[in-house]
């Protein structure tokens, strides 16, 4: 527990009845549950009410006040620091005791029934943008627990998984998982150079802990597994570990869909072709080679799967405008 946190938050979670806060978001009704409006919370706010333009966003539960049903077009944790919280689907409450987290999936309606004057509820935003591939793939790698890595990794993928997606953590109050939750909130409180960084840094530590809790103890987790098996960034993700000597039908064949099939769901998930996706991969990593290494373009096109340079410089040029060698004058760093 960090006393200088908990003071900075409770100056931040006064009541804000819903009749002044409705004007100032002016929010869009999508839906009603038992006659009770679901709008559209698409942005997120800072406590002071203005728009937070950031991927990751953090924000104090104010007390005694109510918020109708809502859903998000990101993924959202709910913290009780101090106190206990309900969170209401439309299928059933959540109780939420002090230090755990239930990370609520993107276009999961939801609300938080009103906390007393005595709890601290924590919402932390995170967009699509918040995490890179290679985030996801550190994630849905993780061991021992694999069942719970692919848990977090549908939820923070942004996929909208459908209704009633969330995970609840207990955390069993660790106090790895506590002080890296205070850490967080401190940085985000007290932004300074590389505050962005340290905090996706520490989010990424956090989800490691929830990783190691949950191998060791029992967890509640109820999560729409519906789409999670074979979802798009899986297969991006497969795309991005094997781009070199990928085939459509290899990684049919890993996923397990026709050849068809599987170029036709890529294209109409991405709007690109399987082999856009396999030559945007291949560039990528070539323009890192050039930028971080000395090593001939030929190697370099060998590399990452191009066996003949003058159609490597053809497809680099094409995807990033320059070709490889006025790229790396321009941009190489050693």
């Amino acid at each position: 527990m960090n006393p200088e946190v908990l003071e900075l938050l409770r100056k931040n979670n006064q009541p804000r009845p819903w009749a002044e806060l409705k004007p100032t978001m002016s929010p869009f009704k999508v839906n009603e549950i038992n006659q009770e409006p679901v709008y559209e919370f698409f942005y997120t706010l800072t406590d002071s009410l203005t728009i937070n333009p950031h991927a990751i966003g953090l924000s104090v539960q104010p007390v005694k006040s109510y918020i109708p049903f809502h859903i998000h077009n990101y993924v959202e944790l709910t913290i009780p620091l101090l106190g206990e919280c309900t969170v209401v689907t439309n299928k059933e409450k959540i109780h939420v005791k002090q230090n755990n987290i239930i990370i609520i999936g993107n276009h999961t309606t939801h609300k938080v029934e009103p906390i007393d004057t005595g709890s601290i509820v924590v919402n932390m935003s995170l967009k699509e943008s918040a995490f890179t591939l290679n985030d996801f793939n550190f994630i849905q790698q993780s061991v021992p627990n694999q069942s719970i890595s692919n848990l977090l990794f549908s939820l923070l993928s942004n996929e909208n998984l459908g209704e009633n997606a969330y995970t609840l953590f207990q955390t069993a109050h660790s106090q790895q998982i506590i002080n890296t939750l205070y850490d967080i909130i401190f940085e985000y409180y007290h932004p300074d150079i590389q505050s962005n960084q340290i905090i996706r840094l520490e989010i990424l530590t956090l989800f490691s802990r929830f990783i190691r809790v949950a191998s060791k103890t029992n967890i509640n987790i109820k999560v729409n597994k519906k789409n999670s098996g074979n979802s798009v960034l899986s297969m991006l993700l497969y795309i991005e570990q094997n781009y070199a000597h990928i085939t459509l039908e290899k990684m049919g064949q890993h996923f397990g869909f026709n050849p068809n099939y599987l170029s036709n769901y890529l294209k109409k998930q991405t709007g690109m072709s399987f082999i856009q996706l396999v030559h945007l991969q291949r560039i990528n990593v070539a323009a890192e080679y050039l930028t971080y290494t000395k090593a001939p373009i030929e190697q370099i096109s060998l590399k990452v799967g191009y066996e003949n340079p003058s159609y490597f410089y053809k497809v680099f040029k094409k995807i990033l405008h320059v070709s490889p060698t006025e790229y790396r004058t321009t941009n190489q760093l050693i």
